[in-house]
């Protein structure tokens, strides 16, 4: 998977993958004389929305220019691993933060900002504060967050719901207790992409906090000796196994792919009651569910509490924003271009308004009045308040991971659904990679 996927797709994704992920070439390394360089992921509408931002600084700094180039996502992830551990990356480093940024700033490769956002605190108050988390490491900011927010929602489809005669679900015990409903009616419960893995992935991610609350992954982060094991986190790979044992799933969900969309089309088909997916899932649907978006038929939720759990309801989960970064191998006079463009080029006025038009919620606070005023407004203000005010905004698992345990938990989250480990082999697994 890779979480630039999701990125990519975004929210009014009409877009074919293929034709989104066509690579455009351009100049790498330093940059030419003085100017700054700023690599990032192409594919529309996101490349546009980026380079408008590039564009419009540029005009209002003809003497120091940013040269952006732009490379398809997995390109992208290679370029840049091997550009930074070479000391040739961009000026601006374009990533997701988490597990990734961390070896950066422990390699020092990348420029500690905290100073920066100390002497520019407007900057830092501007944006939500749920964006900061996957940017920090060990309470340093290394990253500006930037762009928009996708958080995990619960959606469901109404009509299906009212053909059922039942309602939403406010708990786990709901969840179950709808699962042989829709079963005898010939209706999936949950729709569920689950070749593409990712997307099994956040199921225990809304889990382990519900049950547990969001130290309970901390722990795994930091490397705690045997975090995979604690008993809330047994408890959550139990739940998550149970509702497989009870056919919550679409039949045959480990050979569908969400790149595909299919999972999409079981909820706006009426063939799955309901789906657990990014805030990019909405986009889709509107795009490729004839009137299913416009006559009222998608519902949304945050994911229901589950009895005695310990996480508050307000946590979320996702992408808690994008993050730009600055090489540390820069030169004194990029670096200043790139922290001038931070400070005056990302999320202005123009590119809010373009991020809000392609259907995505920016990351800065006070854009109620423009999120209300779009045809989404409804579903935006929704997904503005779950990331503005959650008390915890966990990142997605395999980008706050390190690269090499996120592969291992991919690979067992599979195997979890499949039911061919148990929880308990599962946490050992995941131990073997995560402990300090």
């Amino acid at each position: 998977m890779a979480l630039s996927r999701r990125t990519l797709l975004g929210l009014a994704a009409a877009v074919p993958v293929s034709a989104a992920l066509a690579a455009c070439g351009g100049s790498s390394g330093p940059g030419k004389g003085g100017a700054a360089t700023y690599w990032y992921l192409n594919g529309q509408p996101q490349e546009g929305v980026r380079a408008g931002a590039v564009d419009a600084f540029n005009k209002a700094h003809p003497d120091t220019q940013i040269e952006d180039t732009t490379y398809q996502n997995d390109a992208y992830k290679t370029k840049i691993k091997t550009a930074i551990g070479a000391g040739q990356a961009p000026t601006v480093i374009w990533g997701w933060g988490g597990g990734t940024l961390r070896a950066y700033a422990e390699a020092g490769q990348v420029e500690d900002l905290t100073p920066w956002f100390d002497e520019n605190p407007d900057v830092k108050k501007g944006l939500f504060p749920s964006s900061f988390g996957a940017a920090t490491v060990d309470g340093r900011i290394y990253a500006m967050p930037c762009e928009t927010v996708q958080p995990i929602i619960l959606y469901y489809n109404k009509r299906v719901f009212d053909r059922v005669k039942v309602d939403p679900p406010e708990t786990w015990d709901d969840i179950m207790a709808l699962v042989p409903k829709f079963n005898a009616k010939g209706i999936a419960p949950f729709a569920l992409g689950g070749q593409s893995r990712w997307t099994n992935m956040m199921w225990l991610e809304f889990l382990f906090d519900r049950i547990g609350g969001p130290e309970v992954f901390q722990a795994a982060i930091e490397g705690e000796k045997n975090a995979w094991s604690h008993p809330d986190a047994i408890k959550a790979l139990t739940a998550l196994q149970d509702l497989v044992k009870a056919d919550g799933f679409v039949k045959g969900f480990s050979s569908i792919t969400a790149d595909s969309n299919a999972d999409q089309a079981l909820l706006y088909t009426d063939r799955a009651a309901m789906m657990l997916h990014g805030a990019w899932s909405y986009g889709i649907q509107k795009a490729d569910g004839g009137d299913f978006v416009s006559s009222d038929s998608l519902g949304f939720m945050t994911f229901p509490a589950v009895e005695g759990g310990k996480g508050d309801l307000s946590n979320t989960v996702g992408n808690p924003a994008q993050y730009l970064s600055v090489s540390a191998k820069a030169s004194a006079e990029q670096k200043k271009i790139a922290k001038d463009f931070f400070a005056t080029g990302v999320l202005q006025e123009e590119e809010v308004k373009q991020w809000i038009g392609n259907g995505s919620v920016p990351i800065r606070l006070g854009t109620e009045k423009l999120l209300a005023a779009s045809d989404n407004a409804e579903f935006l203000q929704f997904t503005y308040d779950i990331a503005s005010k959650a008390k915890v905004f966990v990142q997605s698992w395999d980008q706050a991971l390190s690269p090499t345990a996120a592969e291992t938990l991919l690979d067992n989250i599979v195997k979890l659904f499949q039911l061919s480990i148990s929880p308990q082999q599962f946490a050992s697994n995941l131990n073997a990679v995560t402990a300090a």
